[in-house]
């Protein structure tokens, strides 16, 4: 049985910039390279009892290296795909939805609080996209009514959402 000297830790240590180089020249990875030669050396020096003296240890621990890339590739695959926490978790933060809930319930209301005449012309030309002439045509009025009658009732609607229905009902 042998064991470890301090001529071969000395051999290990001599070889771990090589070790790293064909580890990150197989992972493309520094930090997957660097835990692969940490692994490495941890086995090559648990297990120094089994390399054969007057072999080359450099082809030794390369073989080790390949071995536990190969080792990796099968966890990996057998594990599924994985995903940094930090990545992970900012897919969970979700914008809420309140704040636009909250403005359709409030412009709704404004909405309805208006009166049936500047809430039809609203509807009419803010909603359906209808021209002032063609509105002012369908309610038997005139252009400038409509356009003054429109102006009031977004200016209601505009004092009900900045100010709440106190201000509305004062305009």
């Amino acid at each position: 049985m042998s064991t470890l000297t301090i001529t071969d830790a000395a051999d290990l240590e001599a070889n771990i910039p090589a070790l790293k180089r064909y580890a990150r020249s197989l992972t493309r990875d520094a930090d997957e390279a660097d835990d692969i030669v940490q692994t490495c050396l941890e086995r090559a020096i648990r297990r120094f009892a089994l390399f054969q003296r007057g072999t080359n240890l450099r082809s030794w621990l390369f073989t080790i290296v390949h071995n536990e890339f190969i080792s990796g590739i099968r966890r990996k695959s057998r594990r599924g795909p994985s995903v940094p926490l930090e990545e992970w978790h900012s897919e969970l933060r979700v914008p809420g939805r309140q704040e636009g809930a909250l403005e359709l319930r409030d412009l709704t209301r404004a909405f309805k609080s208006l009166p049936g005449p500047d809430r039809q012309i609203l509807y009419m030309v803010g909603v359906e996209g209808r021209s002032y002439e063609n509105t002012a045509a369908l309610l038997k009025l005139r252009t400038g009514t409509v356009k003054s009658r429109l102006f009031r009732a977004r200016e209601k609607l505009r004092a009900y959402m900045d100010g709440g229905a106190q201000h509305a009902r004062a305009a």
